[in-house]
This record gives C-alpha cells, sequence and structure tokens, in this order.
C-alpha cells in the first residue's frame, strides 16, 4: 500500500480552536502562566460570560486549557508546556508574516524586552541570557535536546539553582523556545523557569499586574547585565 501524505494526526481541529479570535485571545493571556476565571477571560476576550462559558469548553475538550475549582470558583490556565511552546511558535510566525495588531499595546516595546513566556524568560533578556549560557559551555548543542554539562551544573548550583531538583521533573529540562520578537531563542523547560524564579527570589525582577511584562530593577538590571554580558 503506498503511503498517505495524510499519515499522522490530524491538525485542523486544533488549528480551528486557536484561530478564532476569541479564543486566541483567552490562549493569549493565559501564556502568563496565571489562571483566571471565565469573567477575566471574557472581559479579556470581549465576549460575554455566556460566550466566553461556550469558548471555554471547546478548549477544555481539546485539552487546550485546564481548570481548576476552589469553592465556588472556577481557575482556567493552559494545559501544559507544550500548549505555550505551540503559541509562542505561532507568534513567531506572525510576526514574521507582519500580522501584528492594528493598534500595538503600549505595553509592546517593554514585551520584546522582558516578558513571561508560560512560566520562563523570554525577549531581549531572555535571548541574551541563553546565548550567554551556550557561550559559557553550560549547555551542548547537537542532540534533538539541549544537554546541560557539568560545567553548566556548577554555574546553576554557583546562582543557587538546584539541578537536581529540575531534573527529577516530568518535563524537558532545558530546550531552546524561538522567541517572537527576537526571533532567536530563549531559554524554556525546568531550567528556565528555574532561572526566572531565581531573579525573581533575588528581586532583580518583577512580574507587571495583569500583564505578561517582566521589569527589572535597576539594581537588577545592572547585576542581570553584568552576569550574562561579562566574558566567559
Amino acid at each position: 500500500m503506498a503511503p498517505s501524505l495524510r499519515d499522522g494526526p490530524s491538525i485542523a481541529r486544533i488549528a480551528a480552536l486557536i484561530g478564532d479570535h476569541a479564543r486566541a485571545e483567552v490562549l493569549t493571556a493565559l501564556m502568563a502562566d496565571r489562571a483566571l476565571t471565565a469573567t477575566e477571560l471574557a472581559g479579556i476576550a470581549g465576549v460575554t460570560k455566556q460566550t466566553i462559558s461556550a469558548h471555554l469548553a471547546k478548549l477544555l475538550d481539546a485539552g487546550l486549557v485546564a481548570v481548576e475549582c476552589q469553592g465556588r470558583h472556577r481557575y482556567f490556565r493552559l494545559a501544559g508546556h507544550d500548549v505555550a511552546q505551540l503559541l509562542e511558535a505561532l507568534m513567531g510566525v506572525a510576526f514574521r508574516a507582519g500580522a501584528v495588531r492594528v493598534r500595538s499595546s503600549p505595553r509592546e516595546p517593554a514585551l520584546r524586552r522582558a516578558r513571561i513566556c508560560y512560566d520562563h524568560l523570554a525577549g531581549e533578556r531572555g535571548v541574551l541570557a541563553y546565548e550567554a549560557l551556550l557561550a559559557r559551555g553550560v549547555f551542548e548543542k547537537g542532540t534533538p535536546e539541549l544537554q546541560l554539562t557539568d560545567t553548566g551544573r556548577g554555574w546553576f548550583a554557583a546562582f543557587g539553582i538546584d539541578t537536581a531538583a529540575a531534573e527529577a521533573q516530568r518535563r524537558a529540562l532545558c530546550r531552546p523556545c524561538l522567541d517572537w520578537g527576537e526571533r532567536r531563542h530563549h531559554l524554556g523547560g525546568a531550567l528556565g523557569a528555574a532561572l526566572l524564579q531565581r531573579l525573581f527570589a533575588l528581586r532583580w525582577a518583577q512580574r507587571a499586574k495583569d500583564s505578561r511584562v517582566i521589569s527589572f530593577t535597576p539594581k537588577g538590571e545592572a547585576a542581570f547585565s553584568a552576569l550574562f554580558t561579562a566574558k566567559p
């Protein structure tokens, strides 16, 4: 039997779900790895509560979002890292193709500089960190996934990050994530998430309220630049 060009999973249903404007707005909002209620998502998507309920039911059925109940409240978030990776990749294609919003948000320059990509640092600052770590030999390329080196374990330990705890998680340890603004890679995976949490713990940076923007303090910006621009 001749091989079929239609082998493998069908992407049509998922593409159609994401392609709807209101659902796309919902999924983009959830890229901040912050659980939101249906009422909050209705406001973001610009639809009624009844309409957002129908959209969320479709996204839940497709496994694109997950829901957590606390008392009378239901909180929605992305179903997993693979969904976030898909959305970030779509943003990159949209940006390259010129599919930008008619009215850009005042926060867009800040988003392109530093933002959260589900649970790790993205934007100009994220790309800077990733490329500096590669230059230092923290990761080894040449395999389908990045490999953490012994040098890398030492670097993360010195920065206060437990690589053993990251390796124990049921997810990729470290992977390149294509940045839609820079069109280069930033660091994803468990170590990418741990790195961002360490920046927060050091109070070098913080998340802006109701936004994916990550803002650095003057002290944090100086420390971050010194750490990732110094020669290896």
